[in-house]
């Protein structure tokens, strides 16, 4: 009996501090740049329908490699079609 005693007066500090104090919420450290923000996207290789891959880049970096992307096929686009010039 007189342990139950200890242990409720030894418990009870614990208990009184857990309930005083709510649990904060992790505020993560905001990037004063919106361009290093990490983006991982994932995707399904080619002639499977379950091994996939995951590729993080910033989102600066996946931009860069749209407007990339873009440049390299603008070229052969239709988007000329209105000036006179041949579609393909």
């Amino acid at each position: 009996m007189m342990r139950f005693f200890v242990a409720a007066a030894l418990l009870m500090p614990i208990a009184a501090s857990a309930v005083a104090s709510p649990p904060q919420k992790d505020v993560g450290e905001k990037s004063a740049d919106p361009g290093a923000k990490m983006i991982c996207k994932k995707f399904i290789r080619t002639g499977s329908l379950v091994d996939g891959y995951r590729i993080c880049k910033t989102k600066r970096e996946w931009e860069r490699d749209r407007d990339l992307l873009r440049q390299s096929t603008g070229s052969s686009s239709c988007k000329d079609v209105s000036m006179g010039q041949p579609c393909g």
